[in-house]
């Protein structure tokens, strides 16, 4: 890093080329204001190295426009958009967490189900109706996608699967009994657990999905190497500020993009057992 911060020395990087940059970080905190002094404490360190960035984050509604804009500095994103339509964006890193169901990097999921129902494992689920926050998710999606494949006939297991746009609206579909099962990030249940606990009231884990590498830190492809650097160290700073302690992080890690392909991987096994949706 030490190139790095010799150049932010020489010159003070100003965003990129003067165009005004987004930042987002819309993956984990379960309220704007959880994930807010997280922010302002990686900016200041971003701003010692010389690079300037804005004051406040942004809250994207279409994330997978977002995540495509060149002006992104830097936001968070999850496996599997990486793999499946991000190719031109450079990773910066990628957060652990201390949370039970999370190793070094990697993450998983719970299955989650009502505390009341009779099922106990996931083939107790057949025809039954499943939630998810959205096609896109490792987390919610494609990791459930992959536990059901081996247990599908023509290409079905589930009932139902209908869609909820967050986790947490997941789970009140299961408390409703709209919905009987649930892939949950692991991480995002223990930061509702946490904050609210009442999200996690008459519900129960009943399994476990495949612990595939976490949800990266990214920037556009036109981020300079420099900026890239930048980006980097200040992240891997943040491991030791108080301002991570809410968000459970507790460390830092470059995981290459390819290492990321598991992902498609699993994909690819529930195409080959003829499993394409949940």
């Amino acid at each position: 890093m030490a190139d790095a911060a010799l150049a932010a020395q020489a010159i003070r990087i100003d965003g990129m080329g003067g165009v005004a940059m987004q930042v987002s970080l819309p993956m984990y905190g379960v309220t704007h204001q959880q994930v807010e002094p997280f922010w302002r404490a990686l900016r200041a360190r971003l701003q010692a190295y010389g690079l300037e960035a804005p004051e406040t984050l942004s809250w994207p509604q279409d994330l997978a426009r977002h995540w495509r804009q060149p002006d992104l500095l830097l936001s968070q994103t999850c496996g599997y958009p990486l793999v499946a339509y991000l190719p031109q964006v450079q990773v910066i890193g990628t957060y652990h967490y201390r949370v039970e169901g999370c190793n070094g990097p990697n993450y998983s999921s719970w299955l989650v189900v009502r505390e009341d129902d009779p099922g106990e494992r996931l083939a107790d689920f057949r025809g039954r109706t499943a939630a998810y926050n959205s096609t896109d998710s490792q987390s919610g999606y494609n990791s459930l996608r992959a536990l059901i494949a081996p247990l599908a006939q023509d290409g079905r297991f589930f009932g139902k699967a209908l869609a909820s746009g967050a986790h947490y609206q997941s789970l009140k579909m299961i408390q409703r009994g709209e919905a009987d099962i649930a892939a949950i990030d692991s991480v995002s249940l223990e930061l509702l657990r946490r904050a609210q606990p009442e999200a996690l009231h008459g519900v129960k884990i009943i399994g476990r999905t495949a612990s595939v590498p976490g949800l990266p830190l990214i920037t556009a492809a036109g981020t300079s190497q420099g900026q890239v650097e930048i980006l980097r160290a200040a992240a891997n700073e943040m491991v030791s500020d108080p301002a991570s302690d809410s968000l459970l992080i507790g460390d830092f890690s470059l995981v290459p993009r390819a290492d990321y392909q598991v992902i498609a991987e699993l994909e690819r096994q529930a195409a080959a057992a003829g499993v394409t949706a949940l």
